[in-house]
């Protein structure tokens, strides 16, 4: 696995949240963000925030190297005459999400998924593709982040139940969505032909859960407590298909 950017070393204390807050009080500050009197305001918000509920509290020394980096990131691009770097600090004033991931949770015998939108951090959840296996995984956190010069966004990716020899850099467009929702006997109408559904999918060398499309529909008798309708869904990264039991598929959540 390929370590993270060298750039980027000083956001690893910080969710993306906090570093939009900071990418927008050095635009409006600039070079006054370094007193430590700011400094001390900024790092006692960040750390009461219930965004950073059971992450450890953020010292005044920390949001002041955050913004001497940034500092020096501008100084070194005013006077070293270079080519533009690969990546660069994306402007996130009005993000579509903040990341606060945190999981731990376990379904059905497998991985849970937990996802963080700006509107409410502490209710949603974060899943991630990983580009090793096709399949979709808890977010335990997402470290740091960076902009491709195509504009993509992409995250460092710490996976839950895998150390950092195991993170990745996804792509937040296409690899990084809302958590998938177990579906309840009493919601399998909610499942459709056609729907796009996240399917527990075991083979002789491994057991994934993997994007799969409803193919067809047998309809069971059943109750709030147990449902006998059998979905037959097609495997997105394979083409394969599988008739599977309730248990075995998550629904994506409401548009």
């Amino acid at each position: 696995m390929d370590a993270p950017d060298d750039s980027s070393h000083y956001f690893i204390d910080f969710t993306l949240a906090e570093i939009v807050d900071m990418e927008n009080l050095y635009k409006e500050l600039g070079d006054q963000s370094l007193h430590k009197d700011f400094c001390q305001t900024v790092a006692s918000t960040f750390s009461c925030s219930v965004n950073r509920s059971g992450k450890s509290s953020i010292t005044w020394k920390q949001v002041q190297s955050w913004f001497q980096g940034k500092l020096k990131q501008k100084n070194q691009v005013k006077f070293k005459a270079v080519p533009s770097p690969p990546l660069q600090i994306v402007d996130l004033s009005n993000p579509s999400f903040a990341v606060n991931a945190t999981c731990g949770q376990r379904r059905k015998g497998w991985f849970s998924f937990a996802l963080c939108k700006a509107s409410d951090v502490s209710d949603l959840a974060f899943e991630a593709k990983s580009a090793r296996d096709d399949a979709w995984y808890d977010v335990s956190s997402f470290r740091t982040y960076r902009v491709l010069r195509t504009g993509e966004l992409e995250v460092r990716v710490r996976f839950s139940g895998f150390d950092n020899q195991h993170d990745e850099w996804v792509n937040v467009r296409t690899s990084v969505r809302e958590r998938s929702i177990p579906v309840e006997p009493s919601e399998c109408g909610k499942v459709n032909v056609g729907d796009l559904l996240l399917c527990f999918q075991e083979t002789e060398d491994q057991a994934l859960y993997c994007d799969a499309y409803v193919v067809n529909i047998k309809r069971g008798i059943h109750d709030h407590r147990r449902c006998n309708c059998v979905f037959l869904v097609r495997y997105d990264h394979d083409n394969t298909e599988e008739p599977l039991g309730l248990e075995r598929i998550c629904r994506r959540p409401d548009e």
